[in-house]
């Protein structure tokens, strides 16, 4: 199998769309890599796996599915067969009968994280200062300008919904530590990344790395494709 046979699928997390992985996306598809950014309507965690399987039906597969910061809860709660492999991007990856928000407010929260509260709507907003200051505080003032006019807020069924059996108990994970994360405490991603038994790898990034230090991105997702090529395709010994 080559690595041109396979689909890896991005999604977005919370405040942001598909735009967030343009840095990511280029590098990918030179590499031989199909490219997907999944919409998600954040309005609930079912509403989120469920537009998630609506794109991976219509791949071939196998797919490497690749979520950061909330996405990692819907990565984990999709029982797709054609998932081979999970990346998870400075993510939450809750246990069975977890949310998001447990896992999210499990560790100490940086002084700089954001308040968050949902609006009349049942919907929460980031400010612009929320974004240069603990969501993209490495992006350059052009990317948190953008990042800030593009955020999709989410809704509060889709942080505090439970989720049934974990996709990371039956699927290999990869996992990206954000060491200068704001939005979610770094000693939570490390501790979420060991429970899972993920192939582990920590930076010196912020919570959007796909944005601020894409390379490391685009490294460890080609680590998930070649696993996933080699496991289909093991090299003969003599």
């Amino acid at each position: 199998m080559s690595t041109n046979h396979i689909d890896v699928v991005l999604v977005h997390g919370a405040w942001a769309d598909g735009s967030s992985w343009r840095k990511v996306i280029g590098p990918l598809k030179a590499d031989g890599m199909r490219v997907v950014a999944a919409p998600l309507p954040l309005t609930s965690l079912t509403d989120d796996v469920t537009a998630l399987d609506r794109v991976l039906e219509r791949l071939d597969g196998p797919v490497v599915l690749v979520g950061h910061a909330y996405a990692g809860t819907v990565i984990t709660a999709t029982r797709h067969p054609k998932v081979a492999a999970l990346v998870y991007v400075a993510a939450l990856a809750p246990d069975e009968g977890e949310s998001a928000g447990d896992v999210f407010h499990r560790g100490r929260p940086h002084p700089l994280t954001p308040k968050l509260a949902p609006d009349p709507h049942g919907m929460v907003w980031l400010s612009d200062r929320d974004f240069t200051d603990a969501f993209a505080q490495h992006a350059s003032a052009e990317d948190q300008a953008v990042l800030a006019a593009a955020q999709r807020p989410i809704g509060a069924p889709s942080i505090g919904a439970p989720i049934e059996r974990p996709l990371w108990k039956d699927r290999p994970s990869w996992f990206l530590v954000a060491e200068d994360d704001r939005m979610i405490a770094p000693e939570t991603q490390r501790f979420t990344a060991e429970r899972m038994g993920a192939h582990v790898r920590t930076r010196p990034v912020d919570h959007t790395p796909q944005v601020t230090a894409p390379q490391d991105v685009v490294d460890i997702v080609l680590d998930a494709v070649h696993d996933v090529v080699t496991t289909a395709h093991p090299a003969r010994t003599s």
